[in-house]
């Protein structure tokens, strides 16, 4: 757990840029800083107004000049973390960064850890923690659609549609176990029509959400899009057509790619992650071997294959077999390459696409048939769309709970075994937003932020 009482600091943005800024966040936060910054006011940090501004000199213990900076103010409990806290802004210098930051050390300050002030924003109440964690996925968000999904999760969409279900579970379990505490009398508290309907609503809304992850993970991370086929039907050129980059090895000699390549891009605004795997075809190489079997592989994974084909070197029944039996139940789309004459081109179907990798030809039409498979919705800030594998987890957990529920309903089994698997449903549904939660749990989730945040 982390330590309040500390008042930390660390550099808050990459190095590099024209401007960096230095976080400090503690009971101490205000007082620190002052004591290595010379405001041109003469006033001490002190006596400044919340969220104003301070223009001044960071200074040594020798009074030499580091830099110019903006100071600014925040005090508890209305600040990001619920703590005094001073964002310094200096010019982006890494030298200069550092030396703040280690002047802040000697001063009394500790080095934040990766997602510190995020966590101590939790601890306060300032967010529960599916908001918290949503503060990574922001920060990571490569598309409009998993930037629009983060700023849900962060103003509490997810979190409000948990804590209703939560309060119907509560609300369910008091009249279980009212009836309980006057089993004696044998005197029915709960309609059973009515929790079976209950129960079967909070069931559909449960299992809504966990749905909805195969849809937020591909937004999160990207559609994995498999391109799979024999060698030198320019696989790799496709790659880095789509990538806009010399990613993959380009060669006319067959079996230049022995392992897959991985990368991702955004097409109209859904982000892919293509997979260009070894070209199949039959070896005695055993490393190439190798490579075709992570292929399989791969393409086992993918939600989209991509099957390059080339006309003058027609696929054979082996391999056509093969590649048909690793789509089934994935979206394919045959694209035939090296049709160079960009007049002959023949119009895409639902399956198929005519491209030149070489010179270009056709990408626009292949770009907007995976779009189409890749099938995400339209994503508007409103809608509740489940990204976090955690999530997902407890989800399905609280999903189990609740059809045992509804079974035991239908059973008529004792009260007491219903209101445990009721509680056993909230617990789950707990954990999401941090209700209950461990030591251990906060240190696994907050370990991946990035230092700063």
């Amino acid at each position: 757990m982390t330590e309040l009482n500390d008042t930390i600091c660390a550099v808050a943005t990459h190095t590099g840029g024209a401007l960096g800024v230095v976080r400090v966040s503690g009971p101490d936060a205000i007082r620190l800083t002052d004591s290595i910054f010379r405001s041109v006011s003469r006033h001490p940090l002190a006596s400044a107004a919340p969220y104003s501004l301070c223009y001044g000199q960071i200074v040594d213990g020798t009074g030499a000049v580091i830099d110019d900076a903006l100071v600014s103010v925040f005090r508890a409990p209305h600040s990001f973390t619920g703590q005094d806290s001073t964002e310094i802004s200096c010019h982006g210098s890494q030298y200069i960064l550092q030396k703040v930051c280690q002047l802040l050390i000697n001063a009394g300050c500790r080095q934040a850890e990766p997602g510190e002030y995020t966590q101590r924003a939790f601890l306060a109440g300032k967010m529960d923690l599916s908001q918290a964690e949503a503060v990574a996925d922001l920060i990571a968000s490569t598309s409009a659609a998993s930037h629009r999904l983060a700023m849900n999760q962060m103003k509490g969409g997810f979190s409000r549609e948990l804590r209703a279900l939560r309060d119907q579970l509560l609300q369910f379990t008091s009249l279980i176990e009212l009836e309980l505490d006057f089993s004696e009398e044998d005197v029915e508290f709960a309609d059973r029509s009515q929790l079976e309907q209950l129960a079967a609503q909070i069931e559909q809304v449960i299992t809504r959400l966990a749905d909805s992850f195969s849809t937020g993970n591909a937004i999160r991370n990207g559609v994995p899009v498999a391109i799979i086929g024999q060698t030198n039907t320019g696989k790799s050129t496709l790659l880095n057509q789509l990538l806009h980059d010399d990613r993959a090895l380009v060669s006319d000699v067959q079996g230049t790619t022995r392992d897959s390549i991985e990368d991702t891009t955004t097409i109209g605004g859904v982000l892919f992650r293509f997979i260009d795997t070894a070209g199949i075809r039959r070896t005695t190489d055993t490393v190439e071997s190798m490579g075709i079997e992570r292929s399989y592989r791969k393409a086992r994974q993918a939600s989209i294959i991509l099957w390059m084909t080339d006309e003058a070197h027609p696929t054979d029944p082996e391999t056509e077999n093969k590649i048909l039996e690793l789509s089934l139940g994935k979206h394919l789309i045959r694209v035939h390459n090296k049709c160079d004459d960009a007049s002959t081109l023949p119009g895409p179907t639902d399956t198929d696409v005519w491209i030149s990798a070489k010179y270009g030809y056709g990408l626009k039409e292949l770009e907007d048939l995976l779009i189409k498979a890749a099938g995400i919705p339209q994503i508007s800030e409103q809608d509740v769309i489940v990204t976090n594998m955690r999530h997902y987890e407890s989800l399905a957990k609280a999903q189990e709970c609740i059809r045992r529920v509804r079974q035991g309903l239908t059973d008529r089994i004792s009260g007491d075994f219903l209101s445990q698997d009721i509680r056993q449903c909230i617990h789950h549904l707990s954990t999401i937003t941090g209700d209950i939660t461990t030591d251990d749990i906060l240190a696994n989730i907050f370990r991946h932020f990035c230092v700063g945040k």
